[in-house]
């Protein structure tokens, strides 16, 4: 259809007015932007830039309102495409108002925020009598007091009876005010008169105080008049007498006599500096030339009859080698200052058995300060007995330990004590730091330092020392446990393993002997140990020695006493163990295996005993078969010896030199030959691989398998150095 020129002239004109003439316009409308909607994809973005708000000169933030008139309405938008409702703090104040401007026209929370005034109430006469005890008010004043009130009463001509009418009156009436300040000033009083009243009774309670402090400080003065008398009289009686235990008898019999009359009436320690002030030039004499050690006792029974009036709780030390906690030994007193009584002991009685356990007392003998201890103990305070039990006593007893030279055996040259018998007896009275297995200081862990010495240096060929067993009870097991293994076992794995050898024509028990002596109850090590021990030096000697008699002309009777008589020197208990008896048992497999084969095929087919690496024997395998058959009398054969090659020189360097000499199993890539094992560890590994080739040893260089080369060396002191691993 066409238009008419009228629309199109329109039609072109509205165009031409919404069409972008700016730069900046156009690139915007290319983009997607449609004037009037907000930036973004979405159109929810600004419709306007960003308008500044310009603060005065100097004003800070907060001086103006930050926010533009823009900036909120962009942000009601916002919240108006999230479907939320956006209202800034203004609205919020001016709504707020509103609802208090409500309120308070429509009456509600007007008790809340204007409260009415409470009605005065007025006391009667009668009642502010009534709280004041003691207090009379005059009638005159009763009647003045009592006829206000917020009515006023007036007399009618009817019946002369009072009636009660409401009467508007402009200002108070005089007869209020006289009223008013009447009831003032009595209300003043009465709080005058209870505060007199409370005064009053404080008074006479403090009277009654003091009257009753004045009667006791009368009957105090009685009875240390008494006191003094009783004194005077010890001192006399005590001066007229010139022996002492007399002295002493006479004194204590007095001061007795005394606690038991003034117990109750004199303060227990007033009688405390008196009894101390009686004795103490008695037992300042007493302790001027005594011997401690000497004699124990001294004059510790008569202070032990005043031991009451001391103030001291007698303690009994315990018997049992795990000491309880005893309240005595092991507390500190809540005082801050020490009692006359204590004040005496520790300046005259401290000192010279100080001298003596520093001095005179020889700690292998604990008897005299034992005796002295235990006689005291129960009237000694306990601070003193703590500085000793705890500090001078353990003293001694360490440095005489430190002194025990464990690692040698006891002598009638060289003569030692037994640790126990100088530390069991005091084991009662020591602290537990020095009896904890896991304390770094003290008796116990000079001890755990000297037993560490003897298993690592004491003569094995010695039998164990008898203190071993003495200290059993106060060693822990785990810790004695720990000492063996890691000291004792490898020293007696030497032992078997260097100096055992078997021989069924001269054998020598000593060195089996002297290790099962160390391996024997009641301190040994468990019996599943001493079996993995035998396994791995004693049974590889055993079966290599019955493989050789086996395959050289055997004699089986004798060989059937020989192994019988082997099992008789175990005990029972580790013979019938279950790791040994498989080693009785692969020994029987072997004879029995020999027997099957017969003479004539047991030397080539017998195979040898498969027990791990052979220990040294110390001779030789033709020397040992040299020695089984000069044993056979009844045999008149003699054994040719194997023609010697150079693998049997090899074996012989080895043992002289207390290397192993172990087959590998496996052959040289190049060379086809086998390997062997040169070591010097027990358990068979490090050491060098080598092949022998004509009379020549070669090495291998390095520790690589595949592709390592090999050396020829001699038998000499580089090829023993890298056997031994330097």
């Amino acid at each position: 259809m066409g238009q008419n020129p009228q629309q199109a002239e329109a039609t072109s004109a509205a165009s031409s007015a919404t069409k972008p003439t700016g730069f900046a316009a156009k690139m915007m409308a290319k983009m997607g932007y449609v004037e009037g909607q907000g930036l973004g994809a979405s159109g929810r973005g600004r419709l306007a830039p960003v308008e500044t708000q310009l603060r005065p000169t100097g004003a800070g933030l907060g001086a103006v309102r930050e926010k533009t008139k823009q900036a909120k309405d962009d942000e009601k938008r916002e919240a108006a495409f999230r479907g939320e409702v956006l209202e800034d703090s203004e609205e919020e104040e001016k709504k707020r108002r509103k609802e208090l401007k409500k309120k308070r026209l429509s009456g509600v929370g007007a008790a809340a925020s204007t409260p009415t005034k409470q009605k005065i109430k007025y006391r009667t006469a009668a009642e502010i009598e009534a709280m004041s005890e003691g207090l009379e008010v005059p009638n005159v004043l009763k009647s003045i007091i009592d006829a206000t009130g917020s009515e006023t009463k007036l007399l009618t001509s009817t019946a002369g009876l009072m009636s009660t009418r409401n009467a508007m009156v402009p200002s108070e009436t005089e007869s209020m005010k006289i009223a008013k300040r009447a009831r003032r000033d009595l209300e003043s009083f009465a709080e005058e008169w209870n505060t007199v009243s409370e005064r009053k009774k404080f008074y006479e309670m403090q009277e009654a105080q003091l009257v009753q402090e004045m009667d006791e400080l009368e009957g105090g003065t009685r009875g240390l008049e008494s006191v003094m008398k009783a004194i005077r009289d010890i001192q006399v009686a005590g001066s007229d007498i010139t022996f002492d235990q007399v002295a002493w008898e006479t004194t204590i019999e007095a001061l007795e006599n005394l606690d038991r009359e003034y117990v109750d009436k004199v303060d227990p320690s007033v009688l405390q500096e008196v009894a101390v002030a009686a004795i103490h030039p008695l037992f300042k004499k007493a302790m001027h030339d005594w011997r401690p050690l000497e004699d124990p006792t001294n004059v510790s029974s008569y202070l032990s009859r005043l031991s009451h009036l001391f103030g001291i709780q007698p303690f009994s030390t315990g018997t049992d080698l795990a000491l309880p906690s005893d309240p005595l030994l092991h507390s500190s007193r809540p005082s801050k200052s020490t009692t006359p009584y204590e004040t005496m002991l520790y300046t005259l009685f401290l000192p010279p058995i100080r001298s003596a356990i520093t001095n005179d007392w020889d700690p292998t003998d604990p008897t005299p300060l034992l005796s002295l201890i235990q006689t005291w103990s129960t009237i000694l305070p306990a601070f003193i007995l703590t500085g000793l039990t705890h500090s001078v006593i353990p003293t001694r007893l360490e440095t005489l330990l430190s002194a025990w030279k464990s690692s040698k055996p006891v002598s009638e040259r060289h003569p030692q004590p037994s640790p126990h018998t100088y530390i069991f007896p005091w084991l009662p009275f020591l602290p537990p730091d020095h009896l904890s297995p896991t304390s770094p200081i003290g008796l116990f862990s000079t001890l755990k330092g000297k037993l560490k010495s003897l298993f690592q240096s004491y003569p094995l060929t010695h039998p164990p020392p008898n203190t071993l067993t003495s200290l059993l009870p106060v060693l822990p097991p785990s810790f004695l446990h720990s000492l063996q293994t890691r000291h004792l076992l490898p020293r007696l794995a030497t032992h078997l393993s260097e100096n055992l050898l078997i021989d069924p024509s001269n054998q020598d028990l000593a060195p089996l002997t002297e290790s099962l002596a160390w391996l024997t109850p009641p301190w040994s090590l468990s019996t599943t140990t001493t079996a993995h021990l035998l396994t791995a030096e004693f049974f590889p000697k055993w079966h290599h020695i019955l493989y050789l008699w086996l395959t050289n002309n055997p004699n089986y009777d004798e060989i059937r006493e020989w192994f019988l008589w082997w099992k008789d020197q175990f005990p029972e208990s580790l013979r019938d163990h279950d790791i040994v008896a498989k080693e009785w048992t692969k020994g029987l497999e072997t004879i029995s295996l020999a027997l099957d084969l017969g003479p004539e095929n047991v030397a080539t087919q017998l195979p040898p005993p498969e027990t791990g690496p052979v220990k040294p024997l110390g001779l030789s395998s033709a020397a040992a078969a040299r020695q089984v058959k000069q044993q056979q009398s009844h045999s008149t054969q003699r054994f040719q010896d194997e023609p010697v090659t150079f693998r049997h020189v090899l074996e012989t360097w080895c043992t002289e030199h207390s290397l192993l000499f172990i087959p590998m199993r496996e052959a040289d890539p190049a060379s086809g030959l086998p390997l062997f094992r040169l070591t010097a560890s027990a358990t068979g590994k490090g050491g060098v691989v080598v092949f022998l080739r004509g009379d020549v040893v070669w090495v291998r260089d390095g520790k690589k398998r595949e592709g390592a080369s090999f050396k020829p060396v001699g038998l000499d002191e580089r090829l023993l150095e890298r056997a031994e691993g330097r």
